[in-house]
Parts: structure tokens; sequence; C-alpha cells
């Protein structure tokens, strides 16, 4: 299967990354920029992955 997931404002993605390198973290999974992500568990990947998607629609709330 192919990767499709596109950022939709390119010049974000390097925001989105820190971000998840942050998140990861906090978690406990080091070195995530480095790893097989095919090496965790799902709930591992979910876990940054849903962290992400709850901290943006807090930010975008915050400025509502």
């Amino acid at each position: 299967m192919a990767y499709t997931n596109k950022t939709v404002v390119p010049t974000a993605k390097q925001g989105l990354e820190k971000m998840k390198m942050e998140i990861a973290g906090e978690i406990g999974i080091s070195n995530y920029a480095a790893m097989d992500k095919g090496n965790l568990t799902s709930k591992q990947n979910g876990s940054v992955g849903g962290e992400m998607v709850k901290r943006m629609i807090e930010s975008y709330e915050k400025g509502l």
C-alpha cells in the first residue's frame, strides 16, 4: 500500500514533525524519528497521532 498522507499546508510540516517527536517523548517512545514504526504497537502509534489531534483541537478551540 502506498503512503498517501499529505500535509494540507506544506509549511506546517516541520511543526507537525516537531509536535510528533515531543509527544512521542512524553509517552516514553525515545528516538521516534529514527525507529521503524512497524515495530511499535498500534496502541503506541495511535497514542502519538491521537494526542496530536487532541492538542490541535484544543489550540483551535482556544482561538474561537
